[in-house]
């Protein structure tokens, strides 16, 4: 996406129901949309430090980690035999133990995941991780079957009051969601969905434009989107905007099957249409359509306008009558904030900051160094955007992102490092995989908030432009939320109306760019001009419903950060407690626990914008 936020917030694996886990790529994964809910998180790192990295011993690089490919039908083998184990038990201890080795069996199987996907994503064109991506789309649904056996197993225990009590009712509401997200007849159109979505990936993958002479890769347009020359800027989004439109009916007919495929998967399960099946297998366990609804219209109401402003003061102050779509990333005459230095000076800054910000974060950002677990450098072949996964045999996040020379390069040391910051952290508790991370709107707190609490260091990526960054992030966060909620509104029209064609989806898009960003022109921009803009969202076609938590975990990184300016040694005490509560709590206990507003509580945003308008007035460039 050219928007920045939507660009460097390009995802983490994050948790599904059954195991919460840290896999679900919402930046676009061939592997996971939306099955493998258990064997990508069945984790509990258990394994010494010694062996598999930490403080005691050597990291192990990504490089050096094995890939097995997971034998099905051994897996279907070990799994029944923990299954019997589980339901012939005798006492509540004996299904404790099956259940924890059922776990264990469980970490190979999704490390093994995890690494095909993120060797894959580093290189669409490599064939052997494709093929292997192919097989692992394929055994995803009877992997997620199996799972879903032991869940109903767990959940019809007679020791059930015992199993609570050893691994907490927030497990069972877990498990009693993820046993809603599936049944056999519908593994077919699970793994038809997967195919769908890995060719949308693979299509995105493979854009290359022409620029100046030169064939790029098209997240390399994205410094051009923002140039200050007007006519540089406008030539980079017609760039952009005519290889999507040259793929028209190709993106119409793939969502159109992934809208029609979702909509039976969710008819089969017994709903009227997609979005409860869709928030099930989002792990939602204390929030739905009605309090997502109230979100939007708190934003609609109170957000817009704040925002319209900001984007008036941009407009004056890059010298422009109205903003077109071009203008929109623009946000100062002489070009916005770059990192200064190259990708290893930033990298390098990264690491000095998080030496300086607190042991936590230096003993993390040594252990992801050393096991060279980034790969952040855009090059042919490679799937666009950003996410963080982990390989949980060996306690280790992952981070992958695409640098463009644009402040995006070093909000990946910040909102990439953050989800991998939590991971590391609950990997190191002990907690059952189901409880090792929140829903996606905390696992994005995590993110988001990172970007906030990193401010005091950030002189150390932009020097004498640090200022400038800092004004544009903070009218960055704000300019995003509009956009993240009509994303959401769009595909729950989407999934409530599957029969509209491809130009009335379009229309619908028009129509709510006027209810979220009625400063938004698109000109004559090919694709662009014709509501097709949602197409260039990954999310929208990989990741259902998948949008609307960044929004949330903004709301929850402002408040973080405006906590941060009166005390930034209690905010980061919260902050670390919010993060090493892992998934054991739900975001909404997670959020009064921290002292925190929910982003949907009657007034939450209201008192954000004005707090963030008056910090506007106070920090002029």
């Amino acid at each position: 996406s050219e928007n920045r936020r939507p660009f460097r917030g390009g995802g983490l694996f994050a948790p599904f129901p059954s195991g919460g886990g840290w896999r679900k790529a919402r930046a676009g994964s061939s592997l996971f949309l939306p099955l493998v809910l258990y064997c990508l998180s069945w984790m509990n790192s258990t394994i010494s430090p010694r062996r598999h990295g930490g403080k005691k011993g050597k990291t192990m690089k990504f490089t050096e980690m094995p890939y097995t490919r997971p034998d099905l039908e051994k897996i279907k083998a070990d799994s029944t035999r923990l299954l019997e184990r589980i339901q012939s038990a005798s006492s509540a201890q004996e299904q404790i133990d099956a259940y924890l080795a059922y776990e264990e069996l469980s970490k190979e199987i999704g490390t093994n995941f995890s690494l095909a996907y993120a060797r894959h994503t580093i290189d669409t064109r490599d064939e052997f991780y494709e093929k292997e991506s192919d097989y692992l789309d394929e055994i995803g649904p009877a992997l997620q079957e199996m799972g879903q056996k032991i869940d109903l197993a767990l959940l019809g225990s007679k020791f059930r009051p015992q199993l609570e009590e050893r691994f907490g009712t927030l497990l069972f509401t877990n498990l009693e969601i993820s046993v809603r997200c599936m049944k056999p007849e519908i593994m077919e159109l699970m793994q038809e969905e997967n195919k769908l979505t890995s060719e949308y990936q693979k299509l995105y993958a493979s854009a290359m434009v022409e620029w100046r002479g030169e064939t790029l890769p098209l997240p390399k347009l994205g410094p051009f989107l923002q140039d200050p020359d007007r006519a540089v800027r406008k030539a980079a989004y017609e760039v952009r905007g005519r290889w999507f439109e040259e793929r028209r009916e190709q993106l119409d007919e793939l969502y159109d099957k992934l809208v029609k495929n979702r909509t039976a998967q969710g008819r089969a399960m017994g709903y009227e249409n997609y979005i409860p099946l869709g928030y099930d297998r989002l792990g939602r366990n204390c929030w739905g359509p009605k309090e997502c609804a109230a979100f939007r219209g708190q934003i609609a109401a109170d957000l817009v306008p704040v925002v319209a402003r900001v984007k008036d003061d941009q407009a004056k102050r890059i010298g422009v009558d109205s903003l077109k779509i071009y203008d929109d990333l623009l946000l100062f005459p002489d070009g916005n904030a770059k990192p200064q230095g190259s990708p290893d000076d930033i990298l390098a800054a990264g690491k000095e900051m998080y030496h300086e910000l607190s042991p936590e974060t230096k003993e993390f950002i040594d252990f992801l160094y050393d096991g060279e677990l980034l790969d952040v450098l855009s090059k042919e072949g490679k799937a666009p955007g950003g996410y963080c996964t982990s390989f949980d045999l060996y306690k280790a996040p992952f981070i992958f992102s695409n640098f463009n020379g644009t402040s995006g390069d070093v909000d990946v040391l910040t909102h990439e490092a953050g989800h991998a910051f939590a991971f590391y952290r609950a990997a190191r508790k002990g907690y059952l995989s189901s409880l090792m991370s929140p829903t996606m709107e905390g696992c994005e707190t995590h993110s988001m908030s990172m970007e906030f609490l990193t401010a005091p260091w950030h002189e150390k990526f932009f020097g004498p432009v640090t200022r400038k960054y800092e004004i544009g992030h903070c009218e960055d966060s704000l300019i995003f939320i509009p956009y993240g909620c009509m994303v959401d509104e769009f595909q729950h029209i989407m999934y409530e109306k599957p029969e509209l064609t491809p130009e009335q989806r379009n229309q619908t898009w028009l129509e709510l760019e006027k209810k979220y960003r009625p400063w938004i022109d698109y000109e004559d921009l090919p694709s662009y001009s014709r509501g097709a803009r949602w197409q260039q969202q990954t999310h929208i076609y990989m990741s259902p419903f998948y949008y609307i938590d960044y929004c949330m975990a903004q709301t929850m990184a402002h408040q973080f950060w405006l906590a941060s300016m009166t005390d930034r040694e209690a905010a980061w005490k919260k902050y670390l407690a919010f993060v090493d509560q892992g998934g054991t709590k739900t975001f909404e206990d997670l959020v009064t626990g921290a002292g925190m507003k929910l982003p949907y509580e009657a007034g939450c945003i209201k008192e954000i914008g004005a707090a963030i308008s008056k910090w506007i007035d106070e920090n002029p460039l």
